[in-house]
């Protein structure tokens, strides 16, 4: 049953179709997920310190490098931002910035990118960035594309924030010496996140090259109600923790004079981004299985030992979207960015943690455009056994549907004795006011910059950004942001406080607050949301259109202010000074994240050009919003 405002999560089975949305924006939402496919790993084991497997990756750096820079996309031509004349929608714009002073930046330091100097050289910078962050009690580590990087945060540890420990390393050094997919190939779009349940990090990275042909890979999968099961990438794994390496720092090279090669950025036959758009279709069963790659650290060093783990998958793990949750890691992956398929997996946490053997369950979900988990913030727990909830706007730009007047919804609840009682029921539809995708969607011509005609892709289609989780005591608060076309014709940010509330197994969500944070008619996009622990909520995101070139903003309000408005005046973390030229893609996604040591501090990274530079810096900076401590 669908009410208005709040809807009871489990009672719709993924099967079937909704008709969403209305006029324009109505869309058909296959609901078609399949079985969880229940997967051992392939491998796992404990590693090195980080610090000594990097050393070792760079002598030589043996890995693969994937992801290279993207030859220009053929969608992008795409229209630029349009006004959508929609009175429903603008009833929830705020076209005003907020009274109230601005969060204050406590930090603010250049992370990976041009400028960047660490004791392992500078990064190869590649496009997109595809920023992640996370921050523990001491370190604040960060990867960019196929590069990472662990810095210091002041506290008991460090006197000082910014200080590089280790970097710019490749990704796949703290799988060194695992062998496998996982050691042998450098991946992009690697994020990490901090669990601050327990105390640890993970590191997850995919594998975009389809590895040979092997007796123990996975068959196909389709869509349905089976959790399939993926099988352990190395036999016996985890294995020992291994510590992360330190790499021996390479020798002196100069600063790269210009922009990054054009490269496909992915392997041979890959279903990669920014190739033409093409109807829904299975694509050919590729040699052998992709891989997803898992590390977990056994202590809160990040320099210190991790358990790490392969699981193969027959499907092509496109951007993965780790969310951490008290009995799995979450992550979701697409398919393909040419047809409309999602798999939603998750891997055993609680063995995870001890380095014990685990495994990794995944459904396969026909027709909705992308997916995002819920990401705890904070030390309380959801309630005993609540599932995670993945969340996803409507429509379809491959179907020519650019916005819808409703999220979905769907639960994900996982038995890890019984992978046959693992259930993913939805889609169900919240109604929230109308919105349109940000210029029709992903790889398309949107931002325009100052000084060229070369516009920026906004990745407007999705929820991009982690969906940020709190309990906080009295609710449970769940925010989610994309980016929109807005009645001024400019990009703004669509945000959304849902609240969950219920037992295990009578869970329901409802929406408590929408607006969409637009005060010009400038570009606000690519954003990514947190929660400190008063209930406060913050939003990092980039900024820009002529005549201002991108940099990097932060807006937030406080429990209490009036619903549907972020309060406080606009944040400037760091200013464009001069604009991409190469490409269209910008970022991909950013990240924001909650500093553990109070709970208050909001941590954002973003991308920027320094003035006469021709490829992309990141900055790093730490917000607090007025009265958290």
């Amino acid at each position: 049953m669908i009410t208005a405002n709040r809807i009871g999560v489990v009672s719709v089975v993924a099967f079937g179709s909704v008709l969403v949305g209305f006029g324009p924006f109505a869309a058909t939402v296959p609901a078609r997920a399949g079985a969880p496919t229940v997967h051992a790993a392939v491998a796992a084991d404990r590693s090195p310190a980080l610090a000594r497997l990097a050393s070792e990756v760079l002598a030589g750096e043996p890995a693969i490098d994937e992801s290279a820079v993207q030859t220009p996309s053929q969608r992008s031509q795409g229209a630029p931002a349009e006004a959508p004349k929609n009175a429903d929608g603008a009833k929830v714009e705020q076209t005003v910035m907020g009274k109230k002073p601005a969060a204050a930046i406590v930090e603010s330091f250049d992370g990976l990118g041009v400028g960047f100097d660490g004791p392992q050289g500078m990064p190869v910078v590649r496009n997109p960035s595809d920023n992640s962050l996370a921050v523990g009690p001491d370190h604040i580590v960060q990867t960019v594309n196929t590069r990472l990087a662990v810095f210091t945060k002041k506290g008991k540890k460090f006197d000082t924030t910014g200080k590089v420990l280790l970097g710019a390393v490749p990704n796949s050094t703290v799988f060194t010496g695992f062998t496998g997919a996982c050691d042998r190939t450098n991946n992009g779009d690697t994020v990490v996140r901090y669990d601050q349940l327990a105390d640890r990090w993970l590191v997850v990275m995919p594998i975009f090259r389809a590895g040979a042909n092997r007796p123990d890979q996975p068959s196909s999968w389709t869509a349905g109600p089976t959790a399939w099961l993926s099988p352990p990438g190395i036999a016996g794994q985890p294995g020992p923790a291994v510590k992360m390496p330190i790499p021996t720092p390479p020798p002196p090279a100069p600063t790269p004079a210009g922009p990054p090669a054009p490269g496909t950025g992915r392997a041979a036959g890959a279903p990669g981004r920014g190739q033409a758009g093409a109807p829904a279709q299975t694509p050919a069963p590729p040699p052998g299985p992709y891989s997803m790659c898992y590390a977990v650290s056994v202590t809160p060093d990040p320099m210190g030992e991790y358990y790490r783990y392969e699981f193969l998958r027959p499907l092509f793990p496109d951007y993965p979207r780790p969310a951490v949750w008290p009995d799995g890691y979450y992550v979701p992956t697409s398919t393909s960015d040419d047809f409309i398929q999602k798999q939603a997996c998750v891997a055993d946490r609680a063995h995870m943690l001890k380095g014990e053997p685990a495994t990794e369950q995944c459904v396969i979900i026909d027709g909705v455009g992308f997916l995002n988990a819920m990401d705890m913030e904070g030390k309380r727990p959801p309630p005993a056994g609540a599932p995670n909830m993945f969340i996803a706007t409507g429509g379809a730009q491959l179907n020519g549907t650019f916005g819808d007047a409703a999220l979905y919804a769907w639960q994900f609840h996982v038995d890890w004795a019984n992978s046959a009682n693992t259930k993913l029921t939805g889609p169900i539809r919240i109604p929230v006011a109308p919105y349109q995708y940000l210029c029709r969607g992903q790889l398309t011509s949107c931002v325009p910059q100052p000084d060229t005609d070369r516009r920026l892709d906004a990745q407007g289609d999705k929820v991009m950004a982690r969906v940020s989780y709190r309990n906080l005591g009295s609710r449970e608060s769940i925010v989610a942001v994309h980016s929109v076309n807005t009645e001024a014709a400019g990009g703004g940010v669509r945000w959304y406080e849902l609240q969950a509330s219920g037992g295990k197994d009578a869970r329901t969500l409802a929406l408590r607050q929408q607006g969409t944070y637009a005060p010009d008619a400038l570009y606000r996009w690519m954003a990514s949301p947190a929660i400190d622990r008063l209930g406060n909520i913050g939003i990092g995101y980039s900024f820009g259109g002529t005549p201002h070139y991108a940099g990097q903003r932060f807006v937030g309000r406080l429990a209490n202010d009036p619903l549907g408005q972020m309060t406080l005046a606009e944040s400037v973390l760091i200013e464009g000074a001069a604009a991409q030229t190469y490409g269209l893609r910008w970022e991909d996604y950013t990240q924001a994240a909650v500093d553990p040591s109070d709970d208050c501090t909001i941590w954002y990274v973003g991308d920027y050009y320094k003035k006469d530079a021709t490829n992309y810096s990141t900055r790093i900076g730490a917000f607090r919003m007025p009265g958290c401590r």
